[in-house]
């Protein structure tokens, strides 16, 4: 009799569940096939369907960062507003006086800002530096003379030898008096902060998890939805913005050989832009905001470089990472280049690419032939093999893993930084990216791609995949897409 009893409670808690999450799905996923992807899962597998969508199925940030993240923005205003009256900022309002050198530039420009990202910026200088080793000589050499503060933000801060080095020169700055202030990702950085992290507090620099991982927070917060930014700023007048993290370049898989990662070290007034971005993370996760006038130091002419930072994350209603990499692709004429470790597109993204495709564009994807990621170097093998197939040139990079993330426009304008070609990077993760405007800054991301096309193999008809089980294994992976 309990038996039944149970059973008949069980049936009927499915279709509660069933009834319930009908219109939680419909109402709160916009695309159609997302939808239906959930509610499919829900309906065949009410239990685990339920208890996965509330794990994954919407990017809930939690009600204390979301309140500090509605309050951040005006505090920040400031410095903001300081750096538009002290110098080089592009007139969103006049068109004549925008600083890039075409139409569809100036359009993606004014998209950019409609989206509530920050101004182009013109009058600064920018070094791109695609070797590993030098990037963070580099920057320790930077953190050694800084005089007043050290700030970084990474995903990936390990505790290896290149984590020690950095924490090291932070100690040795913190001593001469520099506030040193460390941000990483509560996932991609967690084993740090119990070791190396806790080092570095015990001698004066403050270091904070960005998303840590709680347990209690399960019901209020997707615990996926991460920072996966790269940036260092140093006494506000220099800083590095990329894809490279605070890690030994074979990232703890000697097999794979070393990344390929670019970064770029910039000087100019999109440091200002930089240090706003910091000051606003450093705000969410500490509930401190850093406001003091040395940290926005006067901005000053470094070059001729036209610059606009594309930050990006789950607080926002658009993804403006992905219509800014859209509204690219549409306005090619010639030629799109594109450098991803990850690629898995979402139909916006695949349907510009084909059009571009279509209308006589030459388009290079670069790709690495295999990833520290299998399931989701299966699904992008989906996507590229599509590509191929309607004439894009796929290449497949084999020297080292590619995690460089570039993409070049008809030689004229170019984009680099942290966001992956793919779903989670569009929507899951918080990302910085930066849109050039300037042709020879742009002439030496174009360089970097021919490196890598040089270091890949191209893709022909012998190189898909014909096996039924993998291609099976292919298409199912692509499914998965949807769901995130």
């Amino acid at each position: 009799m309990i038996w039944e009893h149970w059973t008949t409670l069980h049936e009927l808690s499915k279709w509660l569940i069933c009834l319930v999450m009908w219109p939680v799905v419909v109402l709160r996923k916009e695309r159609p096939v997302t939808a239906l992807a959930w509610l499919a899962l829900i309906f065949l597998a009410p239990w685990p369907g339920v208890i996965l969508y509330l794990l994954i199925g919407e990017n809930r940030l939690g009600r204390r960062r979301l309140a500090r993240r509605r309050a951040t923005r005006p505090n920040l205003e400031t410095p903001q507003q300081a750096l538009d009256r002290e110098l080089l900022v592009l007139d969103h309002a006049v068109g004549a006086n925008m600083a890039v050198a075409a139409e569809h530039e100036e359009s993606l420009a004014r998209l950019v800002c409609n989206l509530g990202g920050p101004e182009p910026c013109r009058g600064n200088r920018v070094t791109f530096l695609a070797d590993a080793e030098l990037v963070i000589d580099r920057l320790i050499a930077d953190i050694d003379a800084a005089q007043d503060h050290v700030h970084l933000l990474f995903f990936i801060f390990r505790d290896d030898e290149v984590g020690r080095k950095v924490a090291e020169a932070l100690v040795r700055a913190r001593k001469r008096g520099a506030a040193c202030r460390v941000l990483a990702d509560g996932v991609g950085s967690r084993r740090m902060f119990r070791t190396l992290g806790r080092w570095m507090r015990d001698r004066g620099v403050e270091v904070h998890p960005i998303l840590p991982v709680r347990i209690y927070r399960l019901p209020f917060a997707r615990l996926d939805l991460r920072d996966h930014r790269k940036l260092a700023v140093i006494d506000g007048r220099a800083a590095y913005v990329g894809s490279q993290n605070i890690v030994t370049p074979d990232y703890g898989h000697a097999k794979s050989g070393p990344w390929r990662d670019v970064t770029a070290r910039v000087h100019g007034p999109i440091v200002l832009q930089l240090q706003s971005l910091f000051t606003e993370a450093w705000y969410h996760e500490t509930g401190e905001l850093l406001d003091r006038p040395d940290l926005f130091p006067p901005a000053a002419r470094e070059g001729d470089v036209v610059l606009q930072l594309v930050p990006s994350g789950p607080d926002q209603s658009v993804s403006e990472f992905r219509d800014a990499l859209v509204n690219v692709l549409f306005s090619a004429r010639r030629q799109i280049t594109i450098t991803s470790p990850y690629f898995v597109p979402d139909d916006a993204a695949m349907l510009a690419l084909r059009l571009a495709v279509a209308r006589g564009v030459e388009v290079n994807l670069v790709t690495p032939r295999r990833t520290d990621h299998p399931v989701v170097d299966t699904a992008s093998r989906y996507y590229w093999e599509q590509l191929h197939r309607e004439g894009v040139n796929v290449y497949l990079h084999h020297d080292g893993m590619l995690h460089a993330k570039t993409l070049t426009v008809d030689g004229v304008l170019g984009m680099f930084g942290s966001g992956n070609y793919d779903i989670r990077s569009f929507e899951l993760n918080f990302e910085l990216n930066v849109i050039v405007h300037s042709a020879a800054s742009v002439e030496e991301l174009v360089r970097l791609q021919r490196r890598y096309m040089a270091q890949a193999h191209k893709a022909t008809d012998a190189d898909l995949e014909r096996r039924f089980a993998r291609r099976v294994a292919i298409h199912t992976a692509k499914l998965a897409a949807p769901l995130l």
